[in-house]
């Protein structure tokens, strides 16, 4: 009954948004339901029925996250130069085409170019996305940014169940089913998605002849802009924390229970609990420290703080002696590392909405969506390096008979990036420039 009257408050909030606010939130599901119903089983894919090597399975998969982290910063730069909603469009149409490639080829080469325009795709209407919902939100930006994260988790959480089913009859028919979904969501957003572009056209003309100030003028002048670089740096923490759901944990539910049906079921539940517990909790938590007037430099800090001590329950559990098997090794392999995985998705629930914020203040409301496409490639490049380093830790620590090293340095992270926020706030980092105005929706 709870959950029913939870998810009706959260649908009533979403209707209180504007329409273009409610579409792009159902866009954000609908873009990760067809991309995690595919993305999941490619490797699988590509090493079983494709036979191709280990490493050109690795080189695949690396092209899409590069292509798409190595160009948001350009994807952002088109969506203020030529709005937003011809740069969600475009992804759209090029994420159709990189799904039917997967599907329907089987070289490398045309299997590298498929994924490669998968990530370009990504690239090009993520920042455009969360630009587009700065403006129409306005003053309500950090509430629409936590429902903005509740529909992105339910498509986290719903996509590769379906993919699940559908792989089951063959991996093309799920290709193309998400090649499908993004179709018919292109067609929705070219009927019915305003166009739109951010309040500082004008800004951002030279002022000597009117005309468009040049791209690498305006990435000169966010480069200069201190503040927001130490933001952008002092959160790569909390994206390599969080990932570790996706690294770490599952490792770790598989050195302590083995590679059966129980390892399979409890890597499952990882992803379920800090799916539900942000579909669930997302919108009260970020109600919560609204009506507590808490700021938004104390909540990034919260935030990270939480994140760190995700790891403890780990960190303690290496003090357990390991049962020799039963219900025992069961417990110690499953509940530890599903408790950290509940409270990474509670920390990621007190910043997320707080942290979208903070960018656009940062950014002074002015090319919001270039620097949205900066600070994701500043954490993407993070997440590659700080993830090298934790499967280094975890290797290390197998290595030495060290175990409890891993959580320590993933817990030691959070502490250093939550201080690093705290000060940055204290020294009044985080704070809207003063020359700075809420940006005004422009219609064109």
């Amino acid at each position: 009954m709870k959950g029913t009257l939870g998810t009706l408050g959260t649908l009533a909030q979403v209707r209180s948004y504007p329409g273009s606010v409610q579409l792009l939130m159902v866009n954000q599901f609908t873009i990760n339901l067809g991309f995690y119903m595919l993305m999941p089983y490619l490797a699988t894919h590509l090493a079983g029925p494709l036979g191709l090597a280990g490493w050109t399975v690795g080189l695949i998969l690396g092209v899409r996250n590069f292509s798409q982290q190595g160009m948001f910063l350009i994807g952002g730069a088109l969506a203020d130069r030529f709005g937003y909603k011809p740069m969600i469009i475009s992804g759209l149409v090029l994420r159709i085409a990189g799904f039917v490639t997967l599907g329907l080829v089987d070289s490398v080469p045309a299997l590298i170019a498929a994924s490669a325009a998968t990530g370009l795709a990504g690239a090009l209407f993520n920042p455009a996305t969360r630009a587009y919902l700065a403006v129409d939100a306005g003053e309500r930006r950090v509430e629409a940014f936590a429902l903005f994260n509740v529909f992105y988790q339910a498509g986290i959480l719903l996509g590769p169940l379906v993919g699940m089913v559908l792989t089951g009859i063959d991996f093309r028919v799920t290709c193309l089913a998400a090649a499908g979904i993004f179709a018919l969501l292109s067609i929705v957003q070219i009927r019915a998605l305003p166009s739109r572009r951010g309040n500082d056209s004008n800004d951002s003309k030279d002022q000597e002849n009117g005309r468009p100030e040049r791209v690498l003028t305006q990435w000169r002048g966010i480069l200069a802009n201190r503040p927001f670089l130490l933001f952008s740096f002092a959160m790569i923490g909390s994206y390599v924390l969080s990932f570790q759901v996706y690294l770490a944990l599952p490792l770790e539910v598989r050195r302590m229970g083995g590679e059966g049906d129980f390892a399979t079921t409890a890597v499952a539940l990882l992803f379920v609990v800090s799916g539900l517990s942000t579909i669930l909790g997302q919108t009260k938590i970020t109600a919560w420290c609204k009506s507590r007037r808490v700021e938004p430099g104390r909540a990034l800090t919260w935030g990270l703080l939480t994140m760190g001590a995700a790891f403890l329950p780990l960190l303690g559990a290496t003090a357990v002696p390991v049962p020799g098997g039963g219900i025992g090794l069961w417990l110690l392999a499953a509940v530890p590392p599903a408790l950290s995985a509940l409270l990474l998705a509670l920390g990621t629930m007190i910043a997320y909405p707080f942290e979208m914020d903070t960018i656009v203040r940062l950014s002074g409301d002015r090319l919001v969506a270039t620097h949205y496409g900066l600070y994701n490639t500043i954490c993407g490049i993070g997440i590659t390096l700080g993830n090298l380093l934790a499967g280094a830790a975890l290797d290390a620590a197998r290595a030495a008979g060290v175990s409890a090293l891993p959580w320590i340095a993933l817990t030691l992270l959070g502490l250093a990036c939550a201080a690093a926020l705290h000060r940055l706030d204290r020294t009044g980092r985080l704070t809207t420039p003063p020359h700075t105005s809420r940006p005004v929706p422009a219609t064109t």
